[in-house]
């Protein structure tokens, strides 16, 4: 029996190390509710719409602070402003987003339809954009984060039916039989 290879551990998990790959995290998804006009959907549900789409980007920066840290602990500088570059935006349309959920409350309260479906429309674009973000910032960091074990080997057996020899060691090509030139050359 030889020994090859090493394992990971992911999340708790045993993974062969070389089957570990990035895949690129996946686009983030809104409600089909959250891609309505404006002016189709009622005012109390456009108060409920924004409440819940406000909860949704602050787990995100909840999310994406968790990223910054965990790139911090690794003391990755790449990574570390990748995130925080995303923190940032995120900040920002969060901030965005809370200043129009004030505005459309007062909107709704005051029964202006214009200015209420303006400030709605501001969250639900800004929802969308501050779930790209989070993506953005899991690209950054890189969804496999791996650790090894250096206790950790893996027993392999061949089968006997295997053919022999290392492949990573080819044969020596065959010797090269040089035939002498002929006595007289031929005009």
């Amino acid at each position: 029996m030889r020994t090859l290879g090493m394992l990971a551990v992911v999340g708790g998990m045993l993974l062969p190390a070389m089957a570990l790959a990035q895949t690129p995290a996946p686009p983030a998804r809104t409600s089909p509710a959250a891609l309505d006009k404006a002016g189709e959907v009622p005012d109390s549900q456009k108060l409920e719409r924004s409440t819940q789409a406000l909860g949704g980007m602050r787990e995100a920066l909840r999310q994406v602070l968790e990223k910054v840290e965990e790139a911090r602990r690794t003391k990755d500088v790449v990574k570390l402003n990748c995130a925080n570059e995303k923190l940032t935006q995120i900040k920002g349309l969060l901030r965005i987003s809370e200043q129009a959920d004030v505005a459309l409350q007062e909107a709704v309260s005051k029964s202006e339809a214009a200015p209420g479906e303006h400030e709605f429309t501001k969250v639900m674009i800004a929802q969308q954009k501050v779930g790209q973000l989070r993506s953005e910032a899991e690209e950054c960091i890189g969804q496999l984060a791996f650790r090894t074990d250096e206790n950790l080997f893996v027993e392999v057996e061949e089968p006997d039916n295997l053919p022999g020899g290392d492949p990573t060691r080819p044969a020596a090509p065959p010797d090269l039989i040089v035939r002498p030139p002929p006595a007289s050359p031929t005009d």
